[in-house]
């Protein structure tokens, strides 16, 4: 089995959701996922994938430059994606918004098979230049207080600067996968779900709806709220519009929940998803 996977795809299930992570972050930030979708009626095996250099990879070599990392996914991700059965999807937040499409971009060079639908969370559109924290030469208390800003800090990490010194190393590396991306919006051929942060300041809702340049399938953009680190700050609202959106190709679709979800922005649709069909 694959490193990028803690385990093998579950049988049975009725449908995958592969989750990639924002930059410093790993797989743990999914941990709570599948129950969570369970809960909301969309029971699906949620597969975060393991990057090198971090967590249970943490003596592996990480890298620094997007297309290697984007070739290794695209190989070892592949039984997955390949493989017949339920549909999977894929979601990304920020950071693994980038990997998510670049894995995409990649298959759909390549003639492979593509995933159902592309989830991408809190990252500007891959024409626009990367968000910018710090800075190559920021130092490590310039960087730190940055991720506090934005939230990317759990508050129990401040108070303990060699967890600090362990973790910077990481988002330096991952900030410099981003300033390694193409600068290119190749459009894809699978649906685009979108999500922005009411009050995310770093990535704003404009610049996530800029996404569209790369939707040959049909696009929505959901705004959920919260900073740039909404997937850690309000997961279960995050939680509710994902669940709505994987129902959608679960087979047979799941009915939504009775309970009502937590308040989100209702999505902006792709106009020309809306526009009525011609004589």
């Amino acid at each position: 089995m694959t490193e990028y996977l803690s385990r093998p795809p579950r049988p049975g299930a009725a449908g995958r959701l592969l989750c990639f992570p924002y930059a410093g972050g790993g797989a743990s930030a999914y941990v709570r996922w599948e129950r969570g979708l369970a809960r909301r009626g969309a029971a699906v095996d949620v597969l975060p994938v393991r990057l090198p250099g971090r967590e249970g990879r943490i003596a592996e070599p990480r890298h620094s430059e997007l297309a290697p990392l984007i070739v290794e996914l695209d190989a070892e991700l592949s039984p997955v994606l390949d493989a017949d059965g339920p549909p999977v999807l894929l979601y990304g937040h920020s950071m693994g918004a980038l990997l998510a499409y670049e894995v995409v971009r990649r298959r759909q060079s390549r003639g492979a098979r593509l995933p159902s639908a592309a989830l991408l969370a809190a990252y500007r559109a891959p024409h626009l230049p990367p968000p910018r924290i710090g800075g190559p030469d920021a130092s490590d208390e310039e960087l730190t207080r940055e991720l506090a800003a934005l939230g990317g800090l759990p508050p129990v990490l401040l108070g303990h600067p060699e967890w600090l010194l362990a973790l910077l190393p990481i988002v330096r590396d991952d900030l410099r996968l981003c300033a390694d991306a193409e600068g290119t919006a190749d459009r894809v051929d699978v649906p685009l779900h979108l999500f922005a942060g009411e009050t995310d300041e770093l990535v704003p809702r404009g610049e996530v709806r800029e996404w569209r340049m790369c939707a040959a399938r049909g696009w929505e953009l959901w705004t959920v709220p919260g900073g740039h680190f909404f997937l850690r700050t309000h997961e279960p609202a995050l939680l509710d519009v994902v669940a709505a959106v994987v129902r959608r190709y679960l087979t047979p679709p799941h009915p939504a929940p009775a309970e009502p979800p937590h308040p989100v922005r209702r999505p902006e649709p792709d106009p020309a998803a809306s526009a009525p069909e011609g004589p």
